[in-house]
């Protein structure tokens, strides 16, 4: 059995860069076989017994069997233009809604799946709705046809994003971290920040920083940097609401640092038609900002409780850390050379690059590995890949539903026409709105899936109030990332606080200290345009992140740092203004 679930989740790996390695394959036979091999993994999950087991199987082979139809049948079905023809097609088209439903539920729960099942309901009856909210209707061998067996709905662009790219970069991510690259960034995080005031907190930020670069997870940051960091933090004496602010605020920064951003950046460039790179260099400055701010707010933590860095003799030495800090730069270089140097598509670049990871896994710091450590390292690989991969095709293809009910019915437009309306044709109100949306979404969804539904709706509202499209989308993403730290859900303080053992709500509220910069830095990047322009205007960009980061750390103080008594409110006020007021790029 185990041998047989390797090689399920080795084809996975095996199918997916083979698509970007074989050139043009139709999109009607990637996407349906995309979920064809991620069902198995959603559905038949070991450990399962009575209903749930049966129904997963019986889910899963409808599921792969309808999907693999299409895929074979795409030719015949693009001539049909999206509109079903029979009896059989109907019934594979409601059998392909129910398994991806189903699987979104599995995979995250009821939120999502409730979402795209009234979206559905909308589509099927909008047109006994009476006034502007109804619609005139659409036959229904078009609207299931548009979603189940037409390069819309379930099988639609966004789900192209998740076939092509978004795939490739988890694989990278698993394969990186199946290695010494996940050691490697502890131990370079431990020679830059370890020795300094507040050391083991730095060095917690640090390789969430970079860890969280690659994963794009949260909860997968806290839950494998945590493990070292948070034992480390406690042992030299700190409070333990502060050990696990420190990790849930570094590693919710994951999902919003290049090159992953937990898929966002990918599903960006599909919503915008902005390149990747592109995308990257804007979300670059926000991202070192966010980590500035916690910077600053640990220092002024270890200021506050005299927390010392972490013992010399505990410092890995220069030679290790330089062994294995190349397990995860070579690998880094050959992605960077082949997206910037080279100038191939992202998913090439990473392509490249996990072949030059793979070819890693044979060694450690001391040398060649075993044969069967380098074994386990593959099927750790391969299997983490697998379950990432089909985790976030659960989530795409089900919030495609959405997506593409919004568009067969014209229902965006409405509530575009409804934020407009609600916000007095302002834009600060209108952000207000999204903002407030975005964080009830992100409350009970992923935050890729909370900012698809989210952008799908508002996105066109901001762009007509005057904002450019990277701004309105970079705007959503961070917002949507808000409920990783904000109560009542936070899930990454969540699983940092139930690792170390302290109370959730106390560790909330010194995670939202610590980590006000994602409150902040979206406003910035409205009020400062010149904040994502990296690309465009380099040094406009430099001299705004320049003033921000003043701000920010004026705020930070302002919050946390006790000595400076009745000033406290002015430090927080002054460094509002100087985010929001004047910017230094317009000077």
């Amino acid at each position: 059995m185990r041998l047989f679930t390797f090689l399920l989740a080795a084809l996975v790996v095996v199918f997916h860069l083979g698509l970007v390695f074989s050139g043009l394959v139709p999109n009607l036979v990637s996407r349906p076989i995309h979920l064809a091999l991620a069902l198995p993994w959603i559905l038949i999950v070991p450990g399962q017994t009575g209903w749930m087991r049966y129904s997963g199987i019986a889910l899963a082979i409808a599921g792969i069997g309808a999907a693999l139809w299409v895929a074979l049948s795409h030719k015949m079905l693009k001539a049909q233009y999206g509109f079903i023809e029979g009896d059989f097609q109907l019934v594979l088209a409601v059998v392909l809604l129910i398994v991806v439903l189903e699987s979104a539920r599995r995979a995250i729960g009821w939120p999502l799946p409730l979402v795209a099942l009234t979206t559905l309901a909308y589509g099927l009856f909008g047109q006994y709705i009476p006034g502007e909210f109804g619609h005139s209707g659409t036959p229904l061998e078009s609207f299931l046809g548009t979603l189940t067996i037409a390069e819309g709905g379930i099988w639609g662009s966004l789900t192209g994003v998740s076939v092509n790219v978004v795939a490739i970069f988890v694989i990278f991510g698993a394969v990186l971290n199946a290695g010494e690259a996940g050691q490697g960034f502890m131990n370079l995080a431990n020679a830059a920040a370890g020795r300094l005031r507040g050391g083991a907190a730095k060095v917690s930020v640090l390789s969430s920083a970079l860890f969280g670069s690659i994963s794009g997870s949260a909860s997968a940051n806290v839950a494998s940097t945590g493990a070292i960091t948070m034992p480390a933090m406690t042992k030299l004496g700190y409070p333990k609401r502060l050990a696990a602010a420190v990790e849930a605020v570094a590693s919710s920064g994951g999902q919003i640092m290049p090159p992953l951003m937990g898929a966002g950046a990918f599903v960006m460039v599909e919503l915008t038609g902005v390149p990747y790179t592109q995308i990257m260099a804007a979300a670059l400055f926000p991202a070192i900002l966010y980590f500035a701010a916690v910077w600053i707010g640990v220092d002024a933590y270890a200021t506050r409780y005299d927390l010392k860095g972490i013992p010399p003799e505990q410092a890995p030495g220069w030679r290790e850390v330089m062994v294995t800090s190349a397990f995860f730069a070579v690998p880094f270089v050959v992605l960077l050379v082949g997206l910037f140097v080279i100038r191939v598509t992202p998913q090439y670049a990473a392509s490249v690059a996990i072949l030059a990871a793979f070819a890693l896994l044979f060694f450690n710091a001391r040398g060649i590995g075993t044969w069967r450590q380098t074994a386990l390292r593959i099927e750790e690989a391969c299997l983490n890949a697998t379950r990432q991969v089909s985790m976030i095709a659960a989530i795409i293809i089900c919030a495609s539903i959405i997506i593409g009910v919004l568009a067969i019915t014209g229902l965006g437009v409405k509530i575009t026409s409804l934020i407009l309306s609600g916000a007095g044709g302002m834009l600060w109100p209108a952000l207000l709105l999204t903002a407030l949306a975005c964080l009830f979404l992100g409350m009970e969804l992923p935050t890729t899936a909370a900012y698809v539904i989210c952008i799908s709706v508002a996105g066109p509202a901001l762009q007509e109030l005057g904002l450019e499209p990277l701004q309105a989308h970079l705007f959503v993403f961070w917002f949507a990332l808000l409920s990783t730290i904000t109560p009542p859900v936070c899930g990454a303080v969540f699983i940092a606080s139930g690792m170390i053992g302290e109370n959730w709500l106390k560790v909330a509220l010194t995670a939202m200290t610590l980590g006000f910069g994602l409150y902040v830095i979206p406003l910035a990047m409205i009020a400062n345009p010149a904040l994502i322009s990296l690309a465009a205007t380099p040094l406009a960009g430099i001299l705004t992140t320049i003033q921000i980061a003043l701000g920010l750390g004026l705020m930070s103080l302002g919050m946390i740092q006790k000595r400076f008594g009745l000033l406290r409110p002015v430090l927080f006020v002054l460094g509002a203004l100087i985010i929001f007021i004047r910017p230094l790029a317009g000077l």
